[in-house]
Formats: structure tokens, C-alpha cells, sequence
């Protein structure tokens, strides 16, 4: 799991003849939160699924980090088990358009490996549609988290980070607030985020983001 940002933001784009449905999912869960993650819809239809791109922007070195050494194993897996999410982790990076590719596969959440890493300073961010034509995709149910809820993250040497929800909150994708979600943060903190709202019919995506934020726990 575009949109306007200046960093990465998933969007729900349904497009025919991409693998996306021209009618976004009717099992999608519509919360009140906002992601740029894209999103598409039911019926099975042949062709290859290639989820567009998302507007992103590239991100420092988290501040404290001074070299690659440093830096803590980049992240393997999502679990958050209030929602039943159990994910492999897809690293997505910036292009030389400026997007951030989506992930590849309906089924996995995506980390922009460009920005912090769970644990380090500054806000680590992954991405995640919420349906596609064949159904609810990873971020399906990422509206039903509520404060308090645990979301844990597994790196590539074992170890676990983990976090848990302190909001949630929707922006329309012309209004996505940069700043709140990439921008530099005191200590390590999580955004998750996907699409919501509205689907347009005649872009063929989702008009609205949701975004969770979520602490060290």
C-alpha cells in the first residue's frame, strides 16, 4: 500500500485492464482513516495486477544515524493481531518519477525502506492496499484499530519492535498532511496507512487516506 504528498502515499486506484475493478471491493471496510495505499476492487479478472505508483518524496537518514553500520536489521514482518494481520514485508523504494512504488502483492504491506526503520528515530511508515479485485487486500480491516491496540514488527535478525496505536485519521488524498506523517518525530514512532472514503468512479480510486499512528509500546 497515490496521492499529492511530497512523501509516499498509497491510493486505491481501481483501473481496467490493470487487474483493478472499475467498482472498488463491496467487502472493503470503509473507516474513518486515511492511507495511500492502494486499494482495488472484487471480481476476478485475467491480466497482470500492477498496482500504480505513489507519489513519494525521499527521506534523510533517520536523525542519530550517521552510516548504514549503524542501523538496526530493516524490518521482515507485520503482525497485528487485533485484526488478524500477518505479513511479509515488500521494501519500496522512491523511482526517478518521485512515486513510491505500491507492493507488488495484494496480500503484503510494504515498508519505504528510504526512511527510518521501525525502532530507529523518526517515523517509519508501511504501506498497505485495502482491497483488490479479488477481494479485502492486507489493509483491509486497518480502520477497525483503535488506541492501545499492539502492532509488532519482526527484522531480519529475529528481533521485535513494537508499537502500539495512538490515532487514527483520514485526509482526503489532495490534502495529504506530508508533514504529520514523514515529518522528523523526537523518537521512533509507526505510520500505517491505506485507502478509505469514497470510491470515484470515474478516476477509479479512492478519494481518502487513513492513517494510523502508533508508539515504542
Amino acid at each position: 500500500m497515490g496521492g499529492a504528498l511530497a512523501a509516499p502515499a498509497l491510493v486505491a486506484h481501481a483501473v481496467d485492464g490493470r487487474g483493478w475493478p472499475a467498482d472498488p471491493a463491496e467487502t472493503r471496510t470503509a473507516g474513518a482513516v486515511v492511507s495511500r495505499v492502494a486499494g482495488p476492487g472484487t471480481a476476478a479478472v485475467p491480466g497482470p495486477r500492477t498496482p500504480p505508483p505513489i507519489r513519494a518524496a525521499e527521506r534523510p537518514l533517520p536523525l542519530g544515524v550517521s552510516a548504514a553500520e549503524d542501523r538496526p536489521a530493516p524490518p521482515a514482518s507485520l503482525t497485528i493481531p487485533s485484526i488478524g494481520v500477518e505479513t511479509e514485508l515488500e521494501h519500496l523504494a522512491v523511482g526517478d518519477d518521485g512515486t513510491l512504488a505500491a507492493p507488488g502483492d495484494f496480500g503484503r504491506a510494504g515498508w519505504f525502506s528510504e526512511g527510518p526503520g521501525p525502532g530507529e528515530r523518526g517515523p517509519a511508515v508501511i504501506v498497505g492496499h485495502v482491497d483488490s479485485r479479488d477481494g479485502p487486500a492486507v489493509f483491509s480491516r486497518l480502520a477497525e484499530l483503535r488506541a492501545g491496540d499492539l502492532v509488532e514488527i519482526t527484522r531480519t535478525d529475529g528481533t521485535v519492535v513494537r508499537f502500539a496505536v495512538t490515532d487514527t485519521f483520514e485526509a482526503p488524498k489532495d490534502a495529504f498532511p506530508t508533514e504529520a506523517v514523514y515529518g522528523p518525530t523526537a523518537g521512533p514512532t509507526l505510520r500505517l496507512v491505506t485507502c478509505t472514503g469514497a470510491f470515484d468512479r470515474a478516476a477509479r480510486h479512492y478519494v481518502s487516506n487513513l492513517i494510523v499512528y502508533a508508539d515504542p509500546a
